[in-house]
């Protein structure tokens, strides 16, 4: 690539165009964001016209460079560049902008639009997202070309970012940009829109710091691209930029590009109206006339722009070819390799991912954090894609993978450093965690996960939201789950989490009762690539037979001794040995008792019904639940006239068999509860 721009009139218009049908888009349904689009123009045009590597007639292209609009709302930046190059939008989508049924939403979702890489709106998750993209790339590298010289792998491509002031004041984009200079992630670029306003006015009431000097403090290459004299941004100088920050592959580089929002709009550039409102039929018409178009016309748009800009389709083609050129030539040199990334991409497990699963013996006790340990690093043994860490928590949370190496990298002076390591040490990052092991999870060969203790999962429920909503195969390992736990006390006792993580669509909490299930629950949910979060005791509990129903969400754990219960009692996690304890007292009080282990909600509910009616027969109306958290979930389970066993309030600082025994968790209150239930129902 040329280190001169070669612009011309042709791709100025092009920019300009973009400007018009942004402020169209808004103006037709009444609102949203044009400012923002208009402004970055030049820079979204540059870079699908010039600078990225990517290939519209194969969006899921290995080799394409990623582009991440954080700055979410200015949703039609991006949109507006895939129609251009041809991804499959064309105008009449632009026209339906944020209207029902669209392929241009509000905000970009992943898996609705194609060339949509990851779904962005709350602010700061892009970025985030983008430090996990660039981390995923770094280890689908090494895992599959390590030899290869900076750049000369088809494994190697950059991750684009455009963010906003919003994005940058956000905490999860400190976090993740900290840890993304730790890394060194040469291959990350950020284009940072420094446009000085927000919702509120000037970003001078709250964000006065050098965002620069900040980012050079995290270890990143920073730039600095001003405006032009007539107002625009200057495009040659942040051609040059890009240039020196892709000649850097030691340091992630923050680019900061000065524009004004809303610009050319005549009376509401520069200002917060511009920002998040429709500009209005009178100041489009201005623009339009200051731009050279028709003030009379609406998404206008020549052909010979439109031609001109899907140029970049055949451009994408021949590098698309030539890169393949030099993919065939690594899978003829590197067979074995290419074997495992066609069994990865395929979606296929090896034959022995099912028996590598660890089976412990029946009557031992073992914490499900424990358990959970050796279950990831057996896996690990056969899945070479199967990697992750903690937030300073691997110690406690169980996470490690056995010789995995510190995924670092070369020249880093912490131990065991490697640049394709397979322990992530996230540090105190919780909410960044989850945001980079999304961005991981959507480069489609990783099979990822994050650990921390439960009760923290609270600083990373955005992240595990948007995880949730773009439905990606990411897993939470979340430990110490209950007041069990013991003398750290309410803060770190979860007590609401459960209810509050089962509310999220699409995530699959599953609690497993003892050891054996906890292995199922790995294999269940490495099976399915689905989010989940896995939540486990740090104390040990006893040890059952395994049951491979365990993915089904839900089974007899103990059968009635007739064959034909008259109560059930379901339970999940430490409290399933409660509902175990209690069945023996009342089947000798001669009441057939029911024991049902419950791990996992959303497995149970998404079985048919006549297995669902097998495992909680309707005509069996006294049940009761156990679970140290709230009994809200379990209402539905129990019926009108059940009983819950559960915490309603936040725990305390103390032993954690006290605690248990001292707010009712204990076989007595269990069958107490049992018998409430089953007089209810007479």
């Amino acid at each position: 690539m040329s280190d001169q721009l070669e612009w011309n009139d042709l791709d100025r218009r092009t920019v300009d165009t973009v400007r018009v049908l942004a402020a169209d888009a808004v103006h037709r349904v009444g609102n949203g964001h044009p400012g923002t689009a208009m402004s970055l123009a030049p820079a979204a045009t540059l870079l699908f016209q010039r600078i990225m590597r990517h290939d519209p007639s194969d969006p899921n292209w290995v080799g394409r460079d990623r582009f991440v609009l954080s700055a979410g709302h200015s949703s039609l930046t991006l949109y507006l560049q895939l129609f251009l190059s041809g991804y499959g939008l064309e105008l009449e989508d632009i026209e339906h902008f944020r209207q029902a049924g669209s392929l241009t939403p509000g905000h970009p979702e992943y898996g609705h639009t194609v060339g949509v890489e990851v779904t962005t709106g709350p602010l700061g998750q892009g970025l985030a997202n983008a430090v996990g993209m660039a981390m995923d790339a770094r280890y689908t590298r090494e895992l599959f070309d390590s030899a290869a010289a900076p750049g000369e792998s088809p494994f190697d491509h950059h991750v684009y970012v455009i963010a906003g002031d919003g994005c940058l004041e956000e905490g999860v984009t400190s976090e993740a940009s900290s840890l993304a200079g730790t890394q060194g992630l040469g291959n990350l670029i950020l284009i940072y829109d420094d446009n000085h306003i927000s919702i509120e006015g000037n970003t001078n009431v709250a964000f006065t710091e050098d965002v620069l000097k900040r980012y050079e403090a995290y270890g990143w290459q920073t730039l600095d691209v001003e405006l032009e004299p007539n107002g625009s941004i200057d495009i040659n100088a942040l051609y040059s930029a890009i240039q020196e920050a892709k000649a850097d592959d030691k340091r992630p580089t923050i680019i900061k590009v000065r524009s004004i929002i809303g610009w050319p709009a005549p009376t509401l550039q520069n200002t917060g109206k511009a920002h998040g409102a429709d500009l209005g039929a009178d100041e489009i018409a201005k623009i339009k006339e200051i731009l050279g178009f028709d003030p009379e016309k609406e998404f206008e748009i020549s052909q010979e722009v439109l031609d001109h800009a899907r140029e970049v389709k055949g451009r994408g083609q021949e590098a698309h070819q030539a890169w393949k050129a030099d993919f065939d030539k690594w899978r003829e040199s590197h067979p074995e390799k290419a074997a495992l990334f066609d069994r990865i991409t395929s979606g296929e497990f090896p034959a022995e991912f099912d028996s590598a699963v660890p089976e412990w013996e029946t009557g031992s006790s073992v914490a499900t954090r424990v358990a959970s340990g050796e279950t990831i690093n057996t896996i690990a043994k056969v899945l070479p894609e199967f990697w992750g860490g903690s937030a300073d928590l691997a110690g406690s949370n169980n996470t490690s993978i056995e010789g995995g190496l510190s995924f670092l990298p070369e020249g880093s002076k912490a131990d065991n450093p490697s640049p394709g390591g397979r322990i992530i040490h996230f540090g105190i990052r919780e909410h960044a965690m989850g945001s980079i092991i999304n961005g991981i999870a959507v480069g489609g060969i990783s099979k990822i996960y994050g650990g921390t203790f439960f009760t923290f999962a609270d600083y990373m429920r955005g992240a595990v939201r948007v995880g949730s909503l773009m439905d990606i195969p990411v897993t939470y390992v979340w430990t110490h789950d209950s007041i069990g736990l013991g003398e750290d006390g309410p803060t770190h006792q979860p007590v609401e989490h459960l209810t509050a993580y089962r509310a999220i669509p699409n995530l699959h909490i599953v609690r497993p009762a003892d050891a054996n299930e906890t292995a199922v629950a790995w294999q269940t949910i490495l099976r399915n690539q689905k989010p989940a979060g896995l939540v486990l005791s740090r104390q040990g509990l006893p040890v059952y037979d395994k049951n491979e129903d365990v993915a089904k969400g839900a089974y007899v754990r103990v059968e009635a001794s007739s064959g034909s219960p008259e109560l059930i009692i379901v339970a999940t996690g430490s409290e399933v040995q409660l509902a175990v304890g209690a069945a023996e007292q009342l089947e000798a009080d001669g009441v057939p008792t029911r024991v049902v282990s419950m791990p996992c909600f959303e497995w149970f509910y998404a079985q048919d019904q006549a297995y669902q009616d097998s495992i909680l027969p309707p005509d069996v109306k006294a049940r009761v639940s156990v679970e140290a958290g709230l009994a809200e979930p379990w209402r539905a389970i129990v019926g009108d006239n059940g009983r819950s066993v559960s915490l309603e309030h936040y725990g305390a600082s103390a032993d954690g068999a006290y605690l248990m025994k001292e707010f009712g968790f204990t076989v007595d209150n269990v069958v107490a509860k049992a018998k409430e239930t089953i007089e209810a129902n007479k």
